[in-house]
């Protein structure tokens, strides 16, 4: 792990685009749409996969003559193949042009592809700066779905930085003073193991449900941060009891905004200790699904609030920060790491120990 920042000039981050492995979309959705295309990391991609169910994400613009392969310009997928809507030329899953309708294909004729990493149905791409290929991947060992309710997927847009987002995870003063939480606290200190960083802090939140009722929450939270465009969240609410997990995936779409998309899940809650709105007059199979809607609306929320901040917020390249202030270099220095095309220079922060008479 590098023990300095990149220290870019003025209090700009130092690249719109980190190293990393970003989010697209989920195979349901893919499933269902056939191809997609999204603007991702500054580059017009097109996604689909073909009939073996391998997944393609692949620049969206055909070698041949430059038409766009999109499915608003007529792009298709047909057997598995994209399908260019100028002149027919046909592409696999590898981006090779395999066929066209009127001789045999250009050797040469080959979209330019990203790598693919998927994690429980999510669909993520490598982003490797001057084109290096993956570094190293997305954790695979979660637990299958079995009695997990089914994904819920929620997707704002704004202007913002994954760098920015994800610092969330480790900065624990804004859970009070945005959120409302009560009794934070951090029982470990974040732990840094090469692009893993993990972070555990345990709080209390009272919620108001279907505006009938106020619920207090004593919950602990565990982030598993990999990169920076990719964070597994486990939530244990301990008096109900419940657990729940929670994907929060930053990705940069043109330099300026980002998608910032939320999954979570819930655990099948077979014997709830308190009545949460009828929680426990309902039959367990319905329990986890609607909890899951539940906490998607209260996540949701809270990352609005966040957003309104992130939106407007300059990056501060050296942060005057205060004792509680924690482990926000700790974050700062791992995320060096994700520009390898910077140069490092020793990176620093004002705190309350620097000051004279501290």
């Amino acid at each position: 792990m590098p023990s300095r920042l990149p220290e870019p000039t003025g209090n700009s981050t130092p690249s719109p685009f980190p190293e990393g492995w970003y989010f697209l979309t989920s195979r349901r959705i893919l499933r269902r749409t056939k191809l997609i295309q999204r603007t991702w990391m500054g580059t017009e991609t097109v996604i689909w996969c073909d009939e073996s169910g391998r997944v393609c994400v692949a620049e969206a613009s055909c070698p041949h003559l430059g038409a766009n392969l999109g499915p608003e310009a007529g792009g298709r997928v047909c057997d598995g193949r994209l399908v260019c809507p100028f002149h027919g030329f046909e592409f696999d899953a590898t981006g090779l042009c395999v066929a066209t309708p009127f001789v045999d294909p250009p050797r040469s004729a080959r979209l330019r592809t990203f790598e693919t990493q998927e994690v429980l149905g999510l669909i993520f791409a490598w982003w490797g700066h001057g084109g290096r290929p993956p570094q190293w991947s997305l954790p695979t060992d979660l637990p299958e779905m079995g009695d997990w309710s089914k994904p819920v997927i929620r997707t704002l847009r704004f202007p913002g930085h994954p760098q920015e987002t994800t610092e969330n995870a480790v900065d624990v003063l804004h859970l009070r003073r945005v959120h409302g939480y009560e009794n934070v606290s951090c029982p470990e200190p974040v732990v840094v193991d090469g692009v893993t960083l993990r972070s555990r802090f345990d709080f209390r939140t009272s919620r108001r449900i279907a505006r009938t009722a106020t619920l207090t929450f004593d919950t602990s939270a565990t982030a598993h941060v990999v990169g920076l465009g990719y964070s597994f969240v486990e939530v244990r609410e301990l008096s109900i009891p419940m657990e729940a997990r929670l994907w929060v995936l930053a990705t940069p779409v043109d330099g300026r905004l980002i998608d910032l998309s939320l999954v979570s899940q819930v655990r099948e809650i077979r014997k709830p200790g308190r009545r949460i709105v009828g929680l426990g007059f309902l039959p367990p199979p319905l329990r986890a699904p609607l909890t899951n809607e539940l906490l998607v609306r209260l996540q949701e929320r809270d990352v609005l609030q966040d957003v309104t901040i992130w939106s407007r917020k300059q990056y501060q390249s050296r942060p005057r920060l205060c004792r509680a202030d924690g482990e926000i270099m700790t974050y700062r220095r791992y995320c060096a790491q994700f520009y390898p095309d910077l140069p490092l220079t020793a990176g620093s922060a004002e705190t309350d120990d620097d000051r004279p008479g501290a």
